[in-house]
């Protein structure tokens, strides 16, 4: 079975990360997403990263599921061609920076005027006003403007320090995409559509703030500001490896100290409540460093899981792929893509009873699917070859 969301019709005009991965996930739980390109190159990150016979390997994972048409938006005739495929639309989903899609003709009345109650979905960098709405966005702008980058800094210097990945872009994503389910929901209750609009940098800032805005969450005098550059990174070196590990609970800290024999450390005063572990954390975290450095991690790892203490190996990504449990998982498939070959990829978190998510469709080539779209909308074959002529459609 497709999906929870079979049924549901999606016309995608984003591009790069924060939009083609909502979509993604709309297509994973079984919505019909149609990807709109435009001529030439379409989406930039077909053409970016690790690829195989011209297949970009982030394409290929952000995309699948999903059907490719090529429009040219920037005439007329485009743009009465995606008024087509409106029609039977239940949302429509852009992430040009604002004012983009007025000047297009695409914008929220334009659309709604064919289908009323669509849920119009806009993604921005940094919102549709203010000193930054207008600026390029990539997702280290968003890192840095967030606090996301001073998050990370370096415990010893505070240099600011990126995350490796692009976080703020797939977690916009999933943002969406939840958004999205919400307002089709609100629409089966009213019947009424409505446009959701976020950004990058309100849904990193959101994301990230119970932790880490913890010190500027309480307002008045006295309040703590703790700089999160002193929050402690929970990697341990063992004699042969990493392992992390971790203690919060009062049960917790005693079978630590137990599992790692220093059951002085539950007479220390330092750490004799979870706050004052959390207060004194860079002094209980090097003494444990030290111990820790003696053995292997297998060896921790069976004392520690013996005593119900919160462990785990650091895996590389090679290690990742063969791990039991991600083997038991079953959360990485191999399938065939028609252009890359045989390739591997986490297959949809979410499950749902009685439906199950899948793989349908590998991530479409150029324009694979103009031709099936248009006549599902209605258009003829006469029709989109006179468009094809024209260079409209491709």
């Amino acid at each position: 079975m497709p999906g929870p969301l079979e049924g549901v019709r999606v016309v995608d005009v984003t591009t790069m990360i924060s939009g083609p991965v909502a979509t993604r996930i709309l297509a994973d739980q079984g919505a019909d997403v149609v990807k709109v390109e435009a001529p030439g190159v379409g989406d930039l990150v077909r053409h970016m990263g690790a690829t195989k016979n011209g297949m970009s390997s982030t394409f290929a994972t952000s995309n699948r599921n999903k059907r490719s048409i090529v429009i040219d938006l920037k005439r007329e005739e485009g743009r009465a061609v995606l008024l087509r495929l409106i029609e039977n639309a239940d949302v429509f989903v852009q992430n040009f920076r604002p004012g983009a899609v007025e000047r297009m003709g695409i914008g929220e009345n334009v659309l709604r005027r064919t289908r009323p109650d669509l849920i119009y979905v806009s993604i921005s960098g940094f919102g549709e006003t203010g000193p930054y709405a207008h600026k390029r966005v990539y997702d280290p702008i968003v890192q840095a403007l967030s606090g996301l980058a001073a998050i990370q800094a370096d415990r010893a210097s505070g240099r600011p320090r990126m995350m490796r990945l692009i976080v703020p872009d797939k977690l916009t994503a999933i943002t969406a995409a939840q958004a999205i389910t919400a307002a089709l929901f609100g629409r089966a209750r009213t019947s009424k559509g409505q446009h959701l609009r976020l950004s990058m940098l309100d849904a990193t800032v959101e994301f990230h703030w119970p932790e880490g805005m913890a010190g500027h969450t309480w307002i008045g005098r006295g309040v703590g500001t703790r700089g999160a550059r002193y929050a402690q990174d929970l990697v341990f070196e063992t004699a042969d490896g990493f392992i992390t590990a971790g203690a919060v609970s009062d049960v917790e800290w005693e079978g630590l100290c137990r599992a790692i024999d220093r059951l002085d450390w539950l007479e220390d005063e330092r750490f004799a409540t979870p706050a004052g572990r959390v207060a004194n954390a860079g002094k209980r975290l090097t003494l444990l460093q030290d111990v820790l450095a003696t053995k292997t991690s297998a060896q921790w790892l069976e004392r520690l899981e013996a005593e119900d203490v919160p462990c785990a190996p650091v895996l590389d990504r090679g290690e990742l792929i063969e791990h039991p449990q991600i083997v038991e998982n079953g959360l990485v498939v191999e399938s065939d893509h028609p252009i890359g070959g045989r390739m591997r990829q986490a297959r949809p978190a979410a499950r749902f009873d009685g439906e199950k998510t899948e793989i349908r469709l590998p991530a479409p080539s150029f324009g694979e699917h103009t031709d099936e779209v248009l006549l599902e909308a209605g258009v003829d074959a006469t029709e989109i070859s006179e468009l094809r002529a024209a260079g409209i459609i491709a």
